[in-house]
């Protein structure tokens, strides 16, 4: 299984960038999905997630109205659509997987995750 990230880049404050993970190895449609996001000096965080029992998505409350989380079954391709970006946005973000059923807190936490992709940074600055 690979997970491959990309999209990040320089932006301004209020501007937008779309993250992709094209996934390989397995049906994205059948796993849980996530977008994570780590800072310097910090842990790992919750960005976004979608539970593949019930297609339900998930927030984080600092990207909640900014972010979209979407995927394409027929590419095999998870989206992070994050506009309105702040410098607080500034991170490494990396898209995940796990497989099997979750109960709807788990998706939040990184360490159910059973795959990976490398980070992709994004800099919001002026």
């Amino acid at each position: 299984v690979q997970l491959q990230a990309s999209g990040g880049g320089l932006v301004q404050p209020g501007g937008s960038l779309r993250l992709s993970c094209a996934i390989s190895g397995l049906a994205l449609e059948k796993n849980n999905i996530g977008w994570f996001r780590q800072a310097p000096g910090k842990e790992r965080e919750f960005v976004s997630g979608i539970r593949s029992s019930d297609g339900n998505r998930y927030y984080a409350d600092s990207v909640k109205g900014r972010f979209t989380i979407s995927r394409d079954n027929a590419m095999n391709t998870l989206y992070l659509q994050m506009n309105s970006l702040e410098p607080d946005d500034t991170a490494d973000y990396y898209c995940a997987v796990r497989s099997g059923r979750i109960i709807t807190g788990a998706i939040r936490r990184p360490e159910i995750y059973d795959y990976w992709g490398q980070g992709t940074l994004v800099t919001v600055s002026s």
